[in-house]
């Protein structure tokens, strides 16, 4: 049984993979306690969980735990990351992985020295919809990709007092972009690698105290592809979230993401199809959609635990986390300058 330690419950996301954790004894996980800098958010996430809370982050480091989560505002983590590897526990960090490539630099090199695994939590990589997208784009049977769009959406704008939360403060997180524009740009690079351009756009229409609640980045790849990722913070509703053009067909998907999943669907509409040249209608998944978005959540806890115990592989590794990062870190250096950039420009390591 691999014990495992919270540090931070700032990530609300703990508590769906660390409940499937407490659930699943056959995952081979055990929540064994758990600490965060706000004493009061500590004793609240571990009651919730049901574990142990500890008094410092050295005493829950020095206990018989063999991995940590760090579920923490997005600034603490090349900090936790090192102390936790130099203690030699295994990590899962989760998603941003930092606010600056000189932090994502840091957390990488504190994984290596150490040795330990290290895995970033992304729910976009675990979820079967779209696992079998990437197979179907890899496999050829659907010809060369020319176009890919990823709509990604939360409703922020509808949400009581956003604008105190951690996520959208410059030192904890930079702010909603930064933060949640990283699932589709993750994706996408976990799909077809990295690009060598972006051009974006970022705007704010909400409210001025919520920056870059829309946004738009337009990556392009060695071999001519176009991968558009948008991003709407203050989207209601929507409901095709994937779409991928190709020589040979078109892939689709509805209810990819937390606003679409929420939605009322259409009798018989399934959440994933494709259709290839020639063929006379499209072609279901035959995969479900969850009825929430939480089960995605959810569903991360058996990989990382596989993981863990040595059974599969990392979800994403350190330095995939990292090539996100910068992915998303340029979309800023364009904005900024007002154009095109290379995402290898070496003005992303300031921003």
């Amino acid at each position: 049984m691999i014990k495992v330690g919270i540090i931070g419950f700032a990530h609300g996301h703990v508590f769906s993979f660390g409940g499937e954790w407490n659930a699943h004894p056959e995952y081979g996980v055990k929540l064994a306690g758990g600490w965060d800098r706000d004493g009061a958010r500590a004793a609240d996430g571990c009651e919730k969980l049901g574990i142990p809370c500890f008094s410092s982050l050295d005493e829950l480091l020095a206990s018989d735990i063999s991995a940590v989560a760090i579920t923490s505002e997005t600034s603490f983590h090349a900090e936790y990351v090192e102390r936790a590897a130099d203690a030699k526990k295994d990590i899962i960090l989760y998603k941003p992985m930092a606010l600056h490539m000189k932090e994502a630099d840091r957390i990488v090199d504190a994984v290596r020295r150490n040795g330990v695994k290290f895995t970033m939590g992304w729910q976009s990589r675990t979820d079967p919809q779209n696992i079998r997208m990437k197979e179907l784009v890899h496999d050829g049977s659907l010809g060369k990709v020319c176009h890919y769009r990823r709509r990604h959406g939360l409703a922020t704008h509808l949400w009581a007092n956003f604008e105190t939360a951690w996520h959208v403060a410059p030192e904890l997180n930079r702010d909603i972009f930064a933060d949640d524009s990283a699932h589709p740009i993750d994706m996408m690079q976990w799909m077809f690698g990295m690009p060598e351009t972006v051009m974006c756009e970022m705007t704010t229409m909400a409210n001025p105290k919520i920056p870059n609640d829309n946004g738009v980045a337009l990556f392009k790849y060695a071999d001519g592809m176009i991968a558009e990722i948008s991003c709407g913070f203050t989207t209601s509703a929507s409901e095709i979230t994937t779409e991928i053009y190709l020589t040979g067909g078109s892939i689709q998907q509805y209810y990819g993401d937390a606003v679409s999943t929420a939605l009322p669907r259409p009798a018989g509409q399934p959440g994933l199809k494709w259709f290839k040249n020639g063929d006379k209608d499209w072609t279901p998944s035959g995969i479900p959609s969850p009825a929430a978005h939480g089960e995605r959540l959810k569903a991360q806890a058996k990989p990382f635990a596989d993981y863990l115990r040595g059974e599969a592989g990392p979800v994403c590794t350190a330095e995939e986390g990292r090539n996100t990062l910068r992915l998303v870190l340029a979309c800023y250096l364009s904005v900024r300058e007002g154009k095109r950039v290379s995402v290898w420009d070496p003005r992303i390591d300031e921003i």
